[in-house]
C-alpha cells in the first residue's frame, strides 16, 4: 500500500505498455532498484518483456494490486482511460497513477478529478528524447499535478530521465508534450521540404544538412534526423508518424479549445494526418520524408 512518503527502491512499481518506450523506461527503473512487473493487452509485448529480463504479469491485476505507483505508456487518452478502468478495482488505497503517455491535456484532467475522488492521486508525466535517451534514462520529463504527489515520485522520474520539468497543474504536462511535438513536426516538415528542393536544385543533402546545422536553420531534425534516419532512408528513430500525427493534432485541438488560433498547427495536423493514412500506423514519423519523393 502506498503512503505519504517518497516511493523509494525497492518499493513495487507497475508499468503498463511495454512497446518501444516502455520497455526500457522499465528497465531503468529496475536497475535503479525498484521491483517493476510489466504488464501489456499484447502477449507478444509481454514475451519481449519477460525475454528481456523484466517482469511480465499475465493480467493488470497481477501487474498493479501491490504496486506505490503505475505507469502508464499508452497510445493515446482513450486507452488510458480503459486501462486506469480495469486496473482501478485491484489498486491499493493511495497508489499514484502516472500517465506517460502523451495524452489529451483537457481529458487527463477530467481523468483526474474521477481517480482523486476515488481515492488515488493522479499526475501526468510525458517525456520527450525517444528510444535512445528511454534506455540510457536521460529523458526530458514535463510532470503536470499536485506538487507533494509529484514530490513523492521524484525518484521514480529520476530513475527515467535526466531534466524533470514541473509544469504546473494536472494536464499541463501533456499540453506541453503535445506542444512541443508540433514544433518537432514543423521543424521536420520545413528540414524535409527544404532537402526535397535543394536535391532536385542540385544540391548535395549532407553538405545541406551540414549547413543548416552551421547556420539559423538548425532544429532538432537537421541536428538528430536528416543524416541519421532520412537522408540514410534507414527510418528507424523509434517513434511512431501515427503517434507523431496524433499530437499534432493534440495541439492544434488544444488551441481551437481555448480560443486561440493555431494556422500552423492546423495545417501541420492535415500534413502529418495526411502522411500517416498513405504510409500506415506503423511507419516511423521520419517517414514522412518518402511523402516528398513520391
Amino acid at each position: 500500500m502506498a503512503d505519504a512518503a517518497s516511493v523509494r527502491p525497492p518499493a513495487a512499481i507497475a508499468v503498463v505498455g511495454l512497446g518501444n518506450m516502455g520497455r526500457p523506461m522499465a528497465a531503468s527503473l529496475a536497475r535503479a532498484g525498484y521491483a517493476v512487473t510489466g504488464y501489456d493487452v499484447a502477449p507478444s509485448a509481454r514475451e519481449r518483456f519477460a525475454q528481456g529480463g523484466g517482469r511480465a504479469a499475465a493480467d493488470m491485476a497481477g501487474a498493479v494490486a501491490r504496486a506505490a505507483a503505475v505507469i502508464t505508456l499508452l497510445p493515446d487518452g482513450k486507452a488510458v482511460r480503459a486501462a486506469v478502468a480495469a486496473m482501478q478495482p485491484h489498486l491499493a488505497p493511495g497508489t499514484i497513477v502516472i500517465d506517460m503517455s502523451s495524452s489529451a491535456p483537457l481529458g487527463t484532467r477530467a481523468l483526474g478529478a474521477e481517480l482523486k475522488a476515488a481515492g488515488f492521486a493522479f499526475i501526468d508525466a510525458p517525456v520527450s528524447g525517444g528510444v535512445k535517451r528511454a534506455t540510457d534514462a536521460t529523458l526530458a520529463i514535463m510532470v503536470g499535478g499536485e506538487a507533494d504527489v509529484i514530490a513523492r515520485v521524484e525518484p521514480v522520474l529520476a530513475a527515467m530521465g535526466k531534466d524533470i520539468f514541473r509544469t504546473g497543474p494536472l494536464g499541463s504536462g501533456h499540453a506541453m508534450k503535445a506542444l512541443n511535438n508540433f514544433v518537432s513536426a514543423a521543424g521536420l516538415t520545413a528540414a524535409c521540404e527544404a532537402l526535397a528542393v535543394g536535391e532536385k536544385f542540385g544540391l548535395d543533402p549532407n553538405v545541406m544538412t551540414d549547413v543548416l546545422n552551421a547556420s539559423s536553420g538548425r532544429n532538432n531534425t537537421t541536428e538528430n534526423k536528416l543524416k541519421q534516419f532520412i537522408i540514410s532512408k534507414t527510418f528507424n528513430a523509434g517513434f511512431s508518424m501515427a503517434l507523431m500525427a496524433k499530437d499534432v493534432r493534440t495541439a492544434d485541438e488544444l488551441g481551437a479549445a481555448i480560443g486561440i488560433a493555431t494556422p500552423l498547427a492546423e495545417a501541420c495536423a492535415v500534413l502529418w494526418g495526411e502522411a500517416a493514412a498513405r504510409l500506415g500506423a506503423s511507419a516511423d514519423h521520419t517517414e514522412y520524408a518518402r511523402i516528398l519523393e513520391r
